[in-house]
């Protein structure tokens, strides 16, 4: 039977849970476990998928289409491992299941009530992963905080399970901070005191306790956490601030988190952790040999959660690239043909980002016009391929009015059109083009080069596709449909020819990069990016040579 983890968080949110779980997931992973993740969300939501960026960050999908929360992303990053709809549940997902049963009249005429049913449909959902063999440890991030009114289902299914399991198949990690007051030159441990004394008023006792800091805790203060929180002093984790999130699984070795994990489970120790991978993959992070600035055109740029997949992304594509990739947010609402060239003449690529609806969406497309005019490497994702195809149309083509429905339903040449299948859906949650689907390169493309194969799967998540109406006119034009869908012909890929790199992708390539196989796009986009910078710091420096004699 699988042993199970459950990471909860105290005192503040954003601290952190999903790293940490994702961190000791990993050093578990290394020593040979064969470990999963999952989180659970107390919101009502049925999932995130209808979600404002704003609100929650990204909508990560999975390969089998669920829209599941960013933190799910961490969770593939770190283990290259993919995930499924059964590693995020949501208090909307549990409650429905539960309602739709009670409509059945599964529960007999029983009175259904928070316990026993709502708590047993989330037992249910916990145990789930650990039932078919395939994870020796199933760990559960559990969302929100301690304290929070719609996060206590959770702490009680947990409290139920510590008593059904036993205390060797069953272990809480709790996530708290321990402030740094700057005026008294001291860490505080009250927060984290009180946090652990409420968890335990609900009957859950931790056996391990995770410390966020921003300063070095000494042994004195770690004593005293394990005294008045009813723990061993090697249970307490110090977990310091560091550069970057993928340093976090090397602290967690030093402070034996997993070693800690491992014991309590009476599980062997043994084998030390396998991360030369990692180490190499960190060496090449902290120490790059040159770097290029890359350009995120979006509307949601204010939050960097909205494009956290993109975001991490380029720090693996930079790793491999030995290049430090530096993102300046461009807000899309921003850009005008008159300020085009003074916000985009500095950087060394474009990355025009996904999204939905009308704002900010011709800054997009002058974006767009100025990277294929100027030979500036760019890359669209989904919205930034198909305002890509807009843009073609309007200033290649000639066609002034050329949009997609989304934007103007009355176009003349509607270049991007609904799906045929979508017209009639009316429900906005979980009906969009999700998860993994396959896709045909063209022999001899940009596409095929990059992937180094003709047949890939890559995650989607929209509605509007390329109009396939228009794709002669787009060819005869010079735009190569270098990736088509083998089962319906739909448009994936577009690329021009005559540029050092003008890459579109209906699909999302950021969801499936990790630390140890990163983005194929994304690795060469920076590559492409890489070649335009020493190109045109070549041309600055003999300009400067010339000015001189």
């Amino acid at each position: 039977m699988a042993k199970y983890i459950f990471v909860t968080g105290g005192v503040t949110s954003s601290l952190g849970k999903g790293i940490i779980a994702a961190s000791l997931a990993k050093l578990l992973q290394a020593r040979g476990f064969r470990v999963t993740i999952q989180k659970f969300d107390p919101y009502i939501n049925v999932d995130p998928g209808t979600l404002n960026p704003y609100e929650h960050g990204e909508c990560y999908v999975t390969e089998d289409g669920a829209e599941t929360d960013l933190d799910l992303g961490h969770y593939e990053r770190f283990l290259n491992t993919p995930t499924s709809q059964a590693n995020n549940v949501t208090t909307g997902r549990i409650y429905q299941t539960v309602i739709n049963k009670e409509r059945e009249g599964a529960y007999l005429g029983k009175t259904v009530q928070v316990i026993p049913h709502i708590t047993d449909e989330i037992k249910r959902r916990i145990l789930l992963l650990g039932k078919d063999g395939k994870y020796d440890i199933v760990i559960t991030e559990l969302g929100g905080t301690v304290g929070d009114i719609e996060s206590l289902p959770y702490i009680e299914s947990v409290r139920q399970l510590q008593w059904e399991l036993g205390e060797e198949d069953c272990l809480v990690v709790h996530l708290t901070l321990i402030p740094y007051l700057r005026a008294a030159k001291e860490l505080k441990t009250k927060p984290t005191q009180h946090s652990v004394r409420l968890l335990s008023e609900y009957g859950v006792h931790p056996d391990i306790i995770v410390c966020r800091t921003e300063e070095p805790m000494y042994r004195d203060l770690k004593k005293k956490i394990a005294l008045f929180c009813n723990v061993q002093v090697d249970a307490v984790i110090e977990a310091n601030d560091v550069p970057t999130i993928y340093e976090v699984p090397l602290e967690m070795m030093r402070e034996k988190l997993d070693v800690s994990v491992l014991k309590r489970l009476n599980l062997p120790v043994e084998k030390e952790p396998e991360l030369v991978k990692w180490r190499e993959f960190l060496d090449k992070l902290k120490y790059p040999k040159t770097k290029v600035t890359i350009g995120l055109i979006g509307k949601y740029v204010e939050l960097q959660d909205a494009y956290k997949s993109i975001l991490e992304s380029f720090v693996h594509a930079g790793a491999v690239n030995e290049c430090k990739v530096i993102i300046q947010n461009i807000h899309s609402e921003h850009l005008t043909p008159e300020n085009v060239c003074e916000k985009l003449k500095n950087l060394d690529g474009i990355l025009v980002a996904p999204g939905f609806g009308h704002r900010g969406i011709e800054g997009k497309i002058t974006a767009i016009q100025y990277a294929r005019e100027n030979n500036l490497p760019f890359f669209g994702i989904c919205l930034g391929m198909q305002m890509s195809v807009v843009e073609y149309a309007r200033n290649v083509l000639g066609w002034k009015d050329a949009h997609s429905v989304e934007m103007n339903p009355d176009t003349a040449h509607p270049v991007i059109n609904l799906m045929e299948e979508q017209k009639k859906i009316t429900a906005k949650g979980g009906t969009m083009r999700l998860g993994a689907y396959g896709c045909e390169l063209r022999p001899g493309s940009k596409a095929a080069e990059i992937y180094g194969s003709t047949h890939i799967s890559e995650r989607h998540r929209h509605r509007y596709e390329f109009n396939n109406d228009f794709l002669q006119q787009f060819e005869d034009a010079g735009m190569i449909p270098s990736g088509k869908n083998p089962d319906t012909g739909l448009v994936e890929m577009i690329e021009l020819a005559n540029h050092p790199f003008f890459v579109g992708s209906q699909f999302h390539p950021e969801l499936k990069s990790t630390v140890e196989a990163p983005a194929p796009l994304f690795v060469s986009f920076v590559k492409a990016a890489k070649a335009y910078a020493e190109t045109k710091n070549g041309k600055a420096v003999h300009t400067e040579e010339a000015v001189a004699k």
